[in-house]
């Protein structure tokens, strides 16, 4: 018996030709069909060559050569259940594992999701109370949010001293939220000062180049024990406090203020037409502005210093708008500052001469963006100037005092 020969079933009718032999002496028929059917071997005989007929059949000592098959068959037992009998009979040990190389770990991670408008760098460093109940005495889950379709490189810093310390490093993706650490409050005080560094990217496509982000930011211990600092927020089904890191690709305001960087808001509303041809403000326009306190004829000087009846008393300048300017109708918010910082140095210029005596500036607390400029100009125009807060008793938050 071999491939090709003819056959025929001996306990039903039809038959086919030999396709193929299997283990546990099964041999494949092939019917007219093309179907190749499993059948044992000594339920088929090979017919005569030559012969058209399946009835024609030389039954020759092939039966004698597979009596144990037959007697087997005999039992009652399916084709099926002596392939499956085969099966078992292999020694496979489950130990043996494929070491094929080209195989290696196969692994699936799904595309990262991008949402529109999503290529604005916005980033959070999130605190969430563990348990909102006992706020007095809970620990507290420190989250990195990104949400942006950047992925974020970043490091998180704690200041010590004048020198920094790595506290966490890593990478998060689109779109998520990176569980960092859990703290209670014995760790407050050592992040209190921390700084971010992150790079913003993307991978497995091209992207718009994002600058380095390098912000610090003070971390207040007081607002753990107090409940309404936990607001409801996007990104965490409980209350949370959040610091910005970065949003819409604008990063939070530094600690320490770049020289530059604070010119740069100062202009950021000047009109075209109120700019010189050197880029600089045109100051003859703001001088134009009538002056609360100059009535016509009044002699020129210094209109804003209050009258002090003490000559060791020190010359209190306030630098409010509205203390400065009959009204602000058609200016910018560049023209007040602007107008306010002339009138900061005319005042130093005038008492420059006059050794030990106290000035005290009134700018209010606001969004501390007067006094910034006022400590800018003291810091690199005036180093020989002494400066400090005022006194709070006497002229509230928002003063600074210079000693000439």
């Amino acid at each position: 018996m071999k491939i090709g020969d003819k056959v025929r079933f001996l306990s039903t009718t039809g038959g086919g030709k030999i396709a193929g032999f299997q283990k546990g002496n099964i041999v494949l028929v092939e019917d007219e069909d093309g179907f190749q059917i499993p059948t044992l071997a000594s339920e088929v005989v090979v017919i005569a060559e030559g012969g058209d007929d399946y009835n024609m059949f030389k039954a020759s000592s092939f039966q004698s050569k597979n009596g144990e098959e037959a007697k087997k068959h005999e039992s009652g037992r399916s084709v099926r259940s002596i392939m499956n009998e085969v099966d078992e009979d292999e020694d496979i040990s489950a130990s043996i594992v494929d070491d094929d190389p080209s195989l290696g770990n196969i692994t699936f991670r799904a595309p990262v999701e991008e949402r529109k408008g999503g290529d604005r760098l916005s980033a959070y460093l999130a605190f969430v109370p563990v348990d909102a109940s006992m706020i007095t005495n809970t620990r507290f889950e420190v989250y990195l949010v990104n949400d942006c379709n950047y992925y974020f490189r970043y490091t998180i810093l704690q200041a010590e001293g004048q020198a920094w310390s790595l506290r966490k490093e890593g990478e998060v993706e689109p779109n998520t939220k990176l569980f960092i650490e859990e703290i209670g409050r014995e760790d407050l005080e050592d992040i209190q000062h921390l700084g971010l560094q992150m790079i913003a990217f993307k991978k497995e496509k091209s992207f718009v180049i994002k600058p380095t982000i390098d912000v610090q930011m003070r971390i207040d211990g007081v607002k753990f024990y107090k409940l309404h600092t936990f607001q409801p927020n996007d990104y965490f089904e409980q209350n949370a406090l959040l610091y910005t890191i970065i949003e819409n690709d604008k990063a939070a305001r530094p600690l320490v203020v770049d020289a530059k960087t604070l010119k740069q808001e100062m202009y950021a509303d000047a009109k075209p037409s109120q700019m010189s041809a050197e880029g600089e403000l045109n100051t003859e326009r703001i001088d134009n502005y009538v002056r609360r306190y100059e009535k016509p004829g009044q002699k020129k000087g210094n209109p804003f210093a209050k009258k002090q009846d003490d000559k060791d008393a020190p010359l209190v300048i306030d630098l409010h708008a509205d203390a400065l300017l009959e009204t602000i109708q058609g200016m910018s918010s560049a023209d007040i500052l602007q107008y306010q910082l002339d009138t900061f140095k005319k005042t130093l210029e005038a008492n420059k001469k006059e050794r030990g005596k106290k000035i005290v500036f009134i700018h209010g607390k606001g969004e501390g963006v007067l006094r910034r400029a006022l400590i800018h100009e003291l810091t690199y125009r005036y180093k020989n100037l002494r400066y400090q807060d005022a006194s709070f008793q006497e002229y509230g938050y928002g003063a600074t005092q210079v000693t000439i």
